[in-house]
């Protein structure tokens, strides 16, 4: 009994409450906008994000109570397995080609979203277990390079373009971290810059239309650029400090779309103007900063490169989305982290925290 109790107050002690506080944070400003999406209703929208929030932090916590030697033991099973599912969804029509979600018992989510984690864990698997001698080896490279691809291609053909080039940088970043050469880093930037014209007749219609609006957006206003042009209408009209908590015209005139996914930040900078908006970006860069920090205070290899993955896949998320809705990047369909209504980008950061949390109480240094 004072053994279970030791490790429980050692768990209490070390577990990264303050990402937790940070986390809650976020979920708490989702919630308060879609509620205002929704005209001023917890329905549909922001009774499912809480509730989901709830999960969410039920599964950090069952994690940070899992030692993080199973998750490095099951790194490269769970890897294999997001790859299955991910080929699976190729014999699974939609209406856009390839289908990205799977319904199992009423609950629907999209296997493009855990396989980032899968391949974190699989990357700093095999650099954990790497000889120093290897780490100039050109050939050390080709195992996670193909570990990078073989998910890129799967799910960049669903088509998610967004997802997949998340997908490759967080797993290129992880790379760079584990001591590649930077001659070998600038031979897979030109061997991705001869890829584009392959890639750009790899794309559907509207995906080029998306590319081609992003170049030009006042060339369809009322098309193909309706998405980004109501986009800079909102975020410019919010000002410096917003017309007010449900006051957004374009938002709650419908003239937004995707108000409640991808385009919530830019609903937010209309209610709270810039300030609202520096005030989530604060608190993004607070708990990237926590994790990397973290990162440093771990005992393994394998915990490091995992927290520097999960920090660079927030950062993703984050940058891609607020790039897209200022007109930065295309629209590819990235939604805000912990902020964004839709259970599977939620629950996946909540993922990821919790392998934070295991890595932060299990795996400390040999000196403590």
């Amino acid at each position: 009994m004072a053994d279970d109790q030791i490790t429980l107050l050692r768990i209490l002690l070390r577990f990264p409450w303050h990402m937790l506080f940070l986390a809650g944070v976020l979920v708490t400003v989702g919630a308060l906008a879609l509620y205002s999406a929704s005209e001023g209703s917890w329905s549909p929208w922001a009774g499912r994000h809480a509730v989901r929030g709830g999960v969410g932090v039920g599964i950090m916590a069952l994690l940070a109570f899992i030692d993080f030697r199973i998750l490095r033991m099951w790194a490269y099973p769970l890897f294999i397995a997001s790859v299955v599912v991910l080929v699976a969804l190729l014999f699974i029509e939609s209406g856009n080609g390839v289908a990205r979600w799977i319904s199992i018992g009423g609950f629907t989510f999209q296997p493009s979203e855990p396989a980032k984690i899968a391949l974190i864990l699989a990357l700093a698997n095999y650099f954990n277990n790497l000889q120093p001698d290897r780490v100039r080896n050109i050939l050390t490279y080709l195992p996670p390079l193909v570990m990078v691809a073989v998910p890129f291609i799967l799910v960049a053909e669903q088509p998610d373009l967004g997802t997949a080039l998340a997908l490759a940088l967080g797993g290129l970043t992880i790379l760079f971290v584990a001591g590649m050469p930077w001659r070998y880093i600038g031979l897979a930037f030109i061997g991705a810059g001869a890829a584009v014209p392959i890639m750009w007749a790899q794309l559907r219609d509207y995906q080029k239309a998306r590319v081609m609006t992003f170049m030009n957006p006042d060339s369809d206003m009322l098309g193909a650029g309706y998405q980004i042009t109501q986009s800079k209408i909102a975020l410019g009209s919010g000002g410096i400090f917003g017309k007010g908590f449900l006051m957004g015209s374009q938002s709650q005139l419908n003239y937004l779309p995707e108000k409640q996914t991808d385009f919530v930040f830019t609903m937010i900078g209309e209610e709270f103007g810039l300030v609202g908006n520096l005030f989530i970006l604060a608190i993004y860069l607070l708990m990237i900063g926590a994790i990397i920090t973290a990162s440093f205070r771990v005992g393994s290899r394998f915990a490091q490169l995992s927290l520097v993955g999960i920090a660079t896949m927030l950062f993703l998320y984050v940058f891609v989305n607020v790039a897209m809705v200022t007109g930065l990047l295309p629209v590819v369909g990235a939604p805000l982290p912990l902020i964004s209504y839709g259970g599977t980008a939620m629950l996946t950061v909540f993922v990821g925290l919790g392998v934070v949390a295991s890595a932060c109480i299990h795996d400390r240094p040999v000196a403590e």
